[in-house]
């Protein structure tokens, strides 16, 4: 047995999920789902712990609950995404759009309201798994300019400094840049990053792709390279 409650012993290692819980009845529940589907999970109830498991361990996809002793989920999400690209997925009792916005900018891929069932959040972290590490498997190098995406580590590059991106900001620009040039659909965009079965708002691209500007564009308010295609979507244009 790990620290706190955690289901896989000892640290240095890689791991499925780490789930970050202080309900410990609802932290088994989801873990023994996850155990069931195969997944290796650590489990904690301490955001300061989590933290310091990730910078020991590799973990691929973190389940985050807010409502934290001591260090919120909040703060341990923008921590996270300082260093790590792995996927997020928040669990959390605190309901309503600003929440969920304040997730999402912090870096959050995903927002559940608690609560939930687990066979949904399961689908989830199917969903987020697949979509992140299958991107792995093409090695290719999609560069425009100063920006490069290196898929087989899955990292961008800016003027040869990384750039810390989440998984959705990650799969966004790289679909951008696979259609140079082309006005791809708000819904399209959507359904192909979170799926047409997501329960995220559309508005959830909008923050996105705000985002992504301020990250590779020299001029967020006036980008250059992600452009608004009134009344269609957005588009990547090369530079």
């Amino acid at each position: 047995m790990a620290n706190g409650y955690g289901l896989v012993e000892g640290w240095d290692q890689v791991v499925d999920i780490l789930i970050i819980e202080d309900n410990v009845e609802l932290a088994t529940l989801i873990s023994d789902f996850l155990l069931n589907e195969g997944y290796s999970v650590f489990v904690t109830s301490s955001g300061e712990e989590g933290l310091l498991y990730l910078e020991e361990n590799t973990v691929k996809l973190l389940l985050l609950d807010i409502m934290l002793p001591e260090l919120d989920g909040f703060s341990v999400c923008r921590t996270i995404r300082e260093k790590h690209n792995l996927p997020i997925i928040i669990m959390s009792a605190r309901n309503g759009d600003d929440n969920k916005i304040i997730g999402l900018e912090l870096g959050a891929d995903d927002y559940m309201e608690k609560p939930f069932t687990v066979n949904l959040l399961t689908a989830k972290v199917k969903s987020h798994l697949r979509r992140s590490y299958d991107m792995v498997e093409n090695k290719q190098l999609l560069s425009d300019g100063d920006l490069t995406i290196n898929r087989a580590s899955m990292t961008v590059y800016l003027k040869d400094e990384p750039i810390v991106m989440t998984s959705k900001e990650y799969e966004l620009l790289v679909l951008l840049m696979e259609n140079k040039g082309k006005a791809l659909r708000k819904e399209w965009l959507f359904e192909t990053i979170w799926g047409v079965d997501s329960f995220s708002e559309l508005s959830t691209l909008t923050v996105h792709i705000n985002k992504l500007r301020e990250k590779i564009e020299n001029n967020p308010k006036q980008p250059k390279r992600i452009v608004t295609v009134w009344g269609v979507g957005y588009k990547y244009e090369a530079v």
